[in-house]
Protein backbone atom coordinates (compact mmCIF):
# COMPACT_ATOMS: atom_id res chain seq x y z
CA UNK A 1 0.00 0.00 0.00
CA UNK A 2 1.12 3.00 -0.94
CA UNK A 3 2.05 5.76 1.28
CA UNK A 4 -0.08 9.10 1.28
CA UNK A 5 1.72 12.50 1.42
CA UNK A 6 1.19 14.11 4.94
CA UNK A 7 -0.63 16.87 6.05
CA UNK A 8 2.75 18.87 6.19
CA UNK A 9 4.11 17.24 2.93
CA UNK A 10 0.56 18.56 1.17
CA UNK A 11 0.84 22.37 1.57
CA UNK A 12 4.18 22.36 0.87
CA UNK A 13 3.15 21.27 -2.32
CA UNK A 14 0.56 23.13 -3.01
CA UNK A 15 2.05 26.37 -2.45
CA UNK A 16 5.18 24.90 -5.14
CA UNK A 17 2.60 24.35 -7.46
CA UNK A 18 1.10 27.61 -7.23
CA UNK A 19 4.71 29.86 -7.25
CA UNK A 20 4.97 27.78 -10.30
CA UNK A 21 1.84 28.79 -11.78
CA UNK A 22 2.38 32.70 -10.76
CA UNK A 23 5.91 32.86 -12.55
CA UNK A 24 4.71 31.29 -15.94
CA UNK A 25 2.30 34.15 -15.35
CA UNK A 26 4.92 36.71 -14.53
CA UNK A 27 6.89 35.61 -17.44
CA UNK A 28 4.45 36.44 -20.07
CA UNK A 29 3.52 40.09 -18.89
CA UNK A 30 7.08 41.35 -20.17
CA UNK A 31 7.94 45.10 -18.82
CA UNK A 32 9.03 47.73 -21.55
CA UNK A 33 12.56 46.56 -22.26
CA UNK A 34 15.17 48.89 -22.06
CA UNK A 35 18.02 48.72 -24.84
CA UNK A 36 21.57 49.04 -24.13
CA UNK A 37 21.60 51.72 -27.86
CA UNK A 38 24.38 49.19 -29.55
CA UNK A 39 22.95 46.79 -32.20
CA UNK A 40 26.05 44.30 -31.40
CA UNK A 41 23.76 43.75 -27.75
CA UNK A 42 20.65 44.51 -28.64
CA UNK A 43 20.12 42.36 -32.00
CA UNK A 44 21.43 39.32 -29.86
CA UNK A 45 18.60 39.85 -26.91
CA UNK A 46 15.32 38.26 -27.30
CA UNK A 47 13.26 41.58 -25.81
CA UNK A 48 15.97 43.61 -28.01
CA UNK A 49 17.13 44.82 -24.20
CA UNK A 50 16.31 44.31 -20.63
CA UNK A 51 13.08 43.35 -19.31
CA UNK A 52 11.76 46.29 -17.64
CA UNK A 53 9.61 44.08 -15.44
CA UNK A 54 12.19 41.23 -14.96
CA UNK A 55 15.12 40.09 -12.87
CA UNK A 56 18.94 40.21 -13.87
CA UNK A 57 21.92 38.29 -12.37
CA UNK A 58 25.41 39.60 -12.38
CA UNK A 59 28.72 37.75 -11.85
CA UNK A 60 32.39 38.57 -12.17
CA UNK A 61 34.41 36.81 -14.50
CA UNK A 62 36.73 36.31 -11.75
CA UNK A 63 37.50 36.42 -8.07
CA UNK A 64 39.99 39.41 -9.06
CA UNK A 65 39.10 42.85 -7.83
CA UNK A 66 38.49 44.49 -11.07
CA UNK A 67 36.68 42.23 -12.84
CA UNK A 68 34.20 42.98 -9.30
CA UNK A 69 34.41 46.66 -10.27
CA UNK A 70 33.65 46.14 -14.04
CA UNK A 71 30.83 44.02 -12.65
CA UNK A 72 29.49 46.77 -10.30
CA UNK A 73 29.92 49.52 -13.05
CA UNK A 74 27.99 47.20 -15.05
CA UNK A 75 25.02 46.57 -12.86
CA UNK A 76 25.50 50.52 -12.17
CA UNK A 77 25.47 51.72 -15.69
CA UNK A 78 21.74 50.01 -16.33
CA UNK A 79 20.41 50.94 -13.36
CA UNK A 80 21.54 54.46 -13.78
CA UNK A 81 19.75 54.49 -17.58
CA UNK A 82 16.89 52.99 -15.95
CA UNK A 83 16.97 56.21 -13.51
CA UNK A 84 17.70 58.68 -16.27
CA UNK A 85 14.44 60.84 -15.55
CA UNK A 86 14.47 63.63 -12.86
CA UNK A 87 12.83 62.37 -8.94
CA UNK A 88 13.80 58.29 -9.84
CA UNK A 89 15.78 56.39 -7.31
CA UNK A 90 17.61 53.59 -7.28
CA UNK A 91 17.66 51.10 -4.56
CA UNK A 92 20.90 49.30 -3.59
CA UNK A 93 20.41 46.89 -0.89
CA UNK A 94 23.54 44.78 0.12
CA UNK A 95 25.57 42.86 3.63
CA UNK A 96 28.84 45.35 3.30
CA UNK A 97 29.14 48.53 2.47
CA UNK A 98 32.27 48.91 0.08
CA UNK A 99 30.91 50.75 -2.80
CA UNK A 100 33.12 53.50 -4.27
CA UNK A 101 30.90 56.36 -4.53
CA UNK A 102 32.71 58.63 -7.04
CA UNK A 103 32.65 55.61 -9.03
CA UNK A 104 29.22 55.54 -9.29
CA UNK A 105 28.63 59.05 -10.19
CA UNK A 106 31.12 58.77 -12.87
CA UNK A 107 28.78 56.50 -14.98
CA UNK A 108 25.70 58.55 -13.79
CA UNK A 109 24.58 57.12 -10.80
CA UNK A 110 24.89 60.56 -8.69
CA UNK A 111 24.45 60.45 -4.69
CA UNK A 112 20.97 61.46 -5.11
CA UNK A 113 19.74 58.92 -7.01
CA UNK A 114 20.56 55.69 -5.27
CA UNK A 115 18.49 54.98 -1.49
CA UNK A 116 21.09 52.91 0.45
CA UNK A 117 19.63 49.45 2.32
CA UNK A 118 22.00 47.77 4.67
CA UNK A 119 21.10 44.06 6.41
CA UNK A 120 22.93 41.52 8.11
CA UNK A 121 22.50 39.02 6.06
CA UNK A 122 21.38 37.54 2.38
CA UNK A 123 18.01 36.81 3.80
CA UNK A 124 17.39 40.31 4.89
CA UNK A 125 19.15 41.72 1.57
CA UNK A 126 16.66 39.54 -0.40
CA UNK A 127 13.51 40.58 1.49
CA UNK A 128 14.21 44.25 1.06
CA UNK A 129 14.49 43.81 -2.66
CA UNK A 130 11.38 41.95 -2.75
CA UNK A 131 9.62 44.51 -0.98
CA UNK A 132 10.79 47.59 -3.08
CA UNK A 133 9.97 45.52 -6.00
CA UNK A 134 6.53 44.91 -5.33
CA UNK A 135 6.35 48.53 -3.78
CA UNK A 136 7.30 49.75 -7.41
CA UNK A 137 7.93 53.29 -6.44
CA UNK A 138 11.67 52.90 -7.69
CA UNK A 139 12.97 53.03 -11.00
CA UNK A 140 15.22 50.11 -9.97
CA UNK A 141 16.79 47.55 -7.51
CA UNK A 142 19.91 45.77 -7.13
CA UNK A 143 20.49 43.68 -4.50
CA UNK A 144 24.20 41.94 -3.79
CA UNK A 145 24.08 38.42 -2.01
CA UNK A 146 26.52 35.66 -1.32
CA UNK A 147 24.01 33.11 -2.59
CA UNK A 148 20.15 32.74 -3.77
CA UNK A 149 18.18 29.49 -4.41
CA UNK A 150 15.93 29.26 -7.43
CA UNK A 151 12.95 30.08 -4.75
CA UNK A 152 14.23 32.85 -4.08
CA UNK A 153 14.88 34.22 -7.39
CA UNK A 154 11.10 32.98 -8.53
CA UNK A 155 9.80 35.37 -5.78
CA UNK A 156 12.18 38.02 -7.14
CA UNK A 157 10.83 37.53 -10.69
CA UNK A 158 7.27 37.95 -9.55
CA UNK A 159 7.87 40.86 -7.34
CA UNK A 160 9.71 43.07 -10.34
CA UNK A 161 6.40 41.50 -12.67
CA UNK A 162 4.43 42.82 -10.07
CA UNK A 163 6.11 46.29 -9.78
CA UNK A 164 7.05 46.46 -13.09
CA UNK A 165 10.38 47.22 -11.66
CA UNK A 166 13.43 45.86 -12.86
CA UNK A 167 15.70 43.92 -10.41
CA UNK A 168 19.51 43.40 -11.03
CA UNK A 169 21.11 40.80 -8.69
CA UNK A 170 24.48 40.91 -8.16
CA UNK A 171 25.80 37.70 -7.35
CA UNK A 172 29.19 39.17 -5.67
CA UNK A 173 30.94 36.89 -3.66
CA UNK A 174 32.62 33.45 -5.26
CA UNK A 175 33.64 30.23 -3.27
CA UNK A 176 36.64 28.45 -4.68
CA UNK A 177 36.54 30.57 -8.08
CA UNK A 178 33.83 28.94 -9.11
CA UNK A 179 31.19 30.83 -11.00
CA UNK A 180 28.13 31.79 -8.89
CA UNK A 181 25.82 31.45 -12.45
CA UNK A 182 26.43 28.15 -11.94
CA UNK A 183 23.54 27.63 -9.82
CA UNK A 184 20.08 27.56 -10.97
CA UNK A 185 18.10 30.51 -11.26
CA UNK A 186 14.53 32.17 -13.03
CA UNK A 187 16.61 34.99 -14.48
CA UNK A 188 15.64 36.46 -17.44
CA UNK A 189 19.07 37.38 -17.91
CA UNK A 190 22.35 36.05 -16.56
CA UNK A 191 25.65 38.36 -17.40
CA UNK A 192 29.23 37.24 -16.58
CA UNK A 193 31.61 40.83 -16.85
CA UNK A 194 35.64 41.00 -16.64
CA UNK A 195 38.30 43.21 -17.74
CA UNK A 196 40.10 43.01 -20.99
CA UNK A 197 43.32 44.98 -22.02
CA UNK A 198 42.19 48.91 -23.32
CA UNK A 199 43.83 49.98 -26.13
CA UNK A 200 46.64 51.64 -25.89
CA UNK A 201 46.85 55.56 -26.42
CA UNK A 202 49.51 57.46 -28.98
CA UNK A 203 49.80 59.71 -25.70
CA UNK A 204 50.58 58.86 -22.33
CA UNK A 205 47.63 58.64 -20.28
CA UNK A 206 44.95 56.56 -19.56
CA UNK A 207 42.34 55.12 -22.02
CA UNK A 208 38.54 53.93 -21.34
CA UNK A 209 38.42 50.73 -19.71
CA UNK A 210 37.01 47.97 -21.53
CA UNK A 211 35.61 44.53 -20.62
CA UNK A 212 34.74 41.45 -21.27
CA UNK A 213 30.70 40.96 -21.46
CA UNK A 214 29.08 37.57 -21.86
CA UNK A 215 25.50 36.80 -21.86
CA UNK A 216 25.95 33.29 -20.19
CA UNK A 217 21.99 32.74 -20.53
CA UNK A 218 18.86 34.17 -21.72
CA UNK A 219 15.12 33.01 -21.96
CA UNK A 220 14.33 32.72 -25.51
CA UNK A 221 17.60 33.13 -26.64
CA UNK A 222 21.25 32.41 -27.18
CA UNK A 223 24.26 33.15 -25.23
CA UNK A 224 26.93 35.24 -26.76
CA UNK A 225 30.20 37.49 -25.56
CA UNK A 226 31.43 40.82 -26.66
CA UNK A 227 34.25 42.66 -25.95
CA UNK A 228 33.12 46.83 -24.70
CA UNK A 229 34.22 49.90 -23.78
CA UNK A 230 33.26 50.57 -20.02
CA UNK A 231 30.09 52.51 -19.26
CA UNK A 232 30.68 56.41 -19.96
CA UNK A 233 29.04 59.36 -17.70
CA UNK A 234 25.75 58.48 -18.87
CA UNK A 235 26.26 54.51 -18.14
CA UNK A 236 26.28 53.74 -21.54
CA UNK A 237 28.52 50.70 -23.62
CA UNK A 238 30.05 51.17 -26.51
CA UNK A 239 31.85 49.53 -28.99
CA UNK A 240 35.95 49.81 -29.40
CA UNK A 241 36.95 52.12 -31.55
CA UNK A 242 38.07 50.58 -35.14
CA UNK A 243 42.02 49.81 -35.50
CA UNK A 244 43.41 52.48 -38.04
CA UNK A 245 43.95 51.00 -41.34
CA UNK A 246 47.33 49.44 -41.46
CA UNK A 247 47.08 49.98 -45.69
CA UNK A 248 46.89 53.36 -45.54
CA UNK A 249 49.47 53.93 -43.29
CA UNK A 250 51.64 51.85 -45.25
CA UNK A 251 50.79 53.97 -48.55
CA UNK A 252 51.94 56.59 -46.77
CA UNK A 253 55.01 55.89 -45.37
CA UNK A 254 55.81 54.64 -49.08
CA UNK A 255 54.85 57.66 -50.19
CA UNK A 256 57.28 59.01 -48.50
CA UNK A 257 60.21 57.38 -49.01
CA UNK A 258 59.54 57.56 -52.76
Amino acid sequence: MSAQPSPIDRPCADQLAALRAQLAQAQSQRGPALAFGLAALDDRLADHGLDGAGLHEIAAATAALSADAAATLFAAGIAARFANQPGFTVLWALTRFDLYAPGLEQIGLGPDRILYAQGRKDADVLAMAEDALRDGSVACVIAEVKAADQTATRRLQLAASDGRTPMLLYRRHRSRDRCPLEQPSSAMTRWRIGCVSSERLGYPGVGRARWSVELVRQRNGNPFSLELDACDDQGRLALPAAPRHRAIAQVGAASQAA
